[in-house]
């Protein structure tokens, strides 16, 4: 039996308004629901094809790098410190 989906209204915190020197809030529920404290440093990046924009914690982007790292790691040991020719 499949999984329901969540519905999309759980993933939407809300509307920002854009000050005059770029600056936003981000929602406080989002600041609970991802630990975003004052002072966390984001990465702001988009998708090379479309015209939206994501932030993400970096100390989560450097969790992910890592995990994919060792999956690469177990998937091809011998792949690994290889330059590509």
């Amino acid at each position: 039996m499949a999984t329901p989906r969540p519905s999309l209204a759980e993933y939407f915190f809300g509307t920002v308004t854009v000050g005059e020197r770029g600056q936003v809030v981000i929602p406080a529920e989002a600041r609970r629901q991802f630990g975003v404290e004052s002072g966390d440093k984001l990465l702001v990046f988009s998708h090379p094809m479309s015209h939206w924009f994501c932030m993400v914690k970096i100390d989560a982007a450097r969790e992910f790098m890592e995990q994919i790292g060792a999956i690469v790691e177990r998937q091809a040991p011998d792949a690994a410190g290889v330059e590509p020719e």
